[in-house]
């Protein structure tokens, strides 16, 4: 009798921790696990702004997949485009860009989330986003070169735009991203004796009334007078309604000459989620709380692409996309499958909320550890330590201790890589939103495969 073929897709903080568990649950020969993910890592996404900001080297926050010391599953590189839940298919798209077919008895639909964006004139064209590694990297570079520009350059007009630069997104990414490259920039201005420091100018806008609402009143004002202390202009209840090269337009009418656009305005569920035709709750997959899509066999959808209920809070909530709850739910999820197999009964997902940490850089963040409120450098020590305690490796954990010890006595560097230096990258081409089938389209590919069965 053939083993059942388990499909996990997406190697985030949900697929990845399936995996792990699926690999200790399972007794050896008893299914057979793939994984599809375009990269041999898992990201850290919660530090990328400290990649960015050259704090932490990227090997720090990829925690390679093939470091496990079980060699039970098979790693496709690449990433799903399209999923048949009836012919029991996923369409993949490898990284050569030639297309696959895999076949599941059982699928873990943990594709995670891409950056979303708005209909706003030139947004996708000239905004950069902060969700890949690859992003990170050449945001870090962008901000660098801005600064050897202005230095070169005899153009008042454009010293100016190369030396404003807009961060939009009033949430964690938004938040740490303005704080953490504004001390970049800060420290690296002392290197350029030609450029006044006071041109250089931070703008974080948002356009909900409060800065980080799920912090608080108390410590969501907190937030607020760091950057406002270090001089970063924060415009509330405002947003982008256009962009060019070297301008951006606010919804407030301000035009401010500016050729860093970086855009963190919130999350979308993949687009995968919308190949299989199924129910959602705002983009996200409706799954039980045992995180099974009803009315579909072998599917289990998890993390930022699933709207899990939140039994702990009830009243219809769903659970939010952070990374706690995604790396619980990859541990119910593989139990659950587990219980599937061997025709056991499933359990729901259940967790109460640990709290939020935001690192501002230096010694400054804001933390609510079980709902207790801390600032200052006891809230850095609980964000930091929450950080380096879900690192998946000890090898990843002795990196990133490195990195923070070395940035703290040496300070910071200001080398740039010549990442995509000739390639103005834009929005979309990091997260390859374009790559995804429609429904029909994904019926399409696998006609020959329903005939076949």
């Amino acid at each position: 009798m053939a083993r059942p073929r388990i499909l996990v897709v997406g190697a985030g903080f949900a697929g990845v921790e399936c995996v792990r568990r699926l690999e200790r649950g399972l007794i050896p020969g008893e299914a057979e696990i793939a994984l599809v993910a375009p990269f041999s890592y898992q990201l850290y996404l919660p530090l990328l702004p400290q990649v960015a900001a050259g704090v932490l080297t990227p090997q720090s926050v990829a925690v390679s997949l093939r470091r496990s010391q079980k060699h039970r599953t098979r790693i496709i590189p690449g990433g799903a485009v399209g999923v048949d839940p009836k012919a029991k298919i996923c369409i993949i798209r490898k990284i050569t860009d030639e297309i696959v077919y895999e076949p599941y008895d059982y699928v873990v639909l943990s594709p995670g989330s891409v950056t979303r964006t708005f209909d706003i004139p030139g947004l996708l064209d000239h905004a950069r986003g902060m969700k890949t590694l690859a992003e990170a990297a050449y945001v870090r570079d962008h901000v660098i070169a801005q600064l050897d520009l202005a230095d070169a350059s005899h153009d008042e007009h454009e010293r100016a735009s190369r030396l404003q630069f807009v961060v939009v997104g009033g949430g964690y990414a938004g938040t740490e991203t303005a704080a953490c490259l504004q001390r970049l920039t800060s420290s690296a201005v002392k290197h350029y004796p030609r450029l006044d420091p006071k041109l250089i100018k931070w703008h974080l806008i948002d356009i909900a009334p409060k800065l980080m609402p799920e912090l608080g009143d108390k410590l969501g004002r907190s937030a607020l007078e760091v950057l406002r202390s270090r001089g970063i202009e924060v415009s509330l209840g405002v947003s982008v309604a256009e962009a060019t090269a070297e301008t951006v337009t606010f919804t407030d009418g301000r035009v401010l000459p500016c050729r860093t656009l970086i855009w963190t305005a919130g999350v979308a569920a993949s687009p995968l989620v919308a190949t299989l035709d199924a129910e959602t709750v705002r983009g996200r997959l409706a799954v039980t709380a045992e995180m099974s899509l009803p009315g579909f066999d072998g599917v289990f959808a998890l993390g930022d692409c699933a709207a899990v209920p939140d039994l702990s809070k009830g009243d219809g909530a769903v659970c939010p996309p952070t990374a706690q709850h995604a790396m619980r739910q990859g541990r119910r999820a593989a139990a659950n499958l587990i219980a599937t197999l061997r025709n056991q009964p499933l359990r729901p997902y259940v967790h109460k909320d640990l709290g939020l940490v935001v690192d501002l850089g230096g010694k400054d963040a804001v933390s609510k550890p079980l709902g207790v409120e801390m600032h200052g450098i006891a809230a850095q020590a609980v964000a930091r330590g929450y950080h380096w305690s879900a690192l998946r490796t000890n090898v990843a954990k002795a990196r990133v201790m490195t990195n923070w010890v070395l940035n703290a006595v040496a300070g910071d560097d200001f080398v740039r890589t010549g990442f995509q230096s000739r390639n103005p990258a834009k929005l979309r081409d990091f997260e390859y939103t374009d790559a995804y089938l429609t429904p029909a389209q994904v019926r399409e590919h696998t006609a020959a495969l329903h005939t076949g069965t």
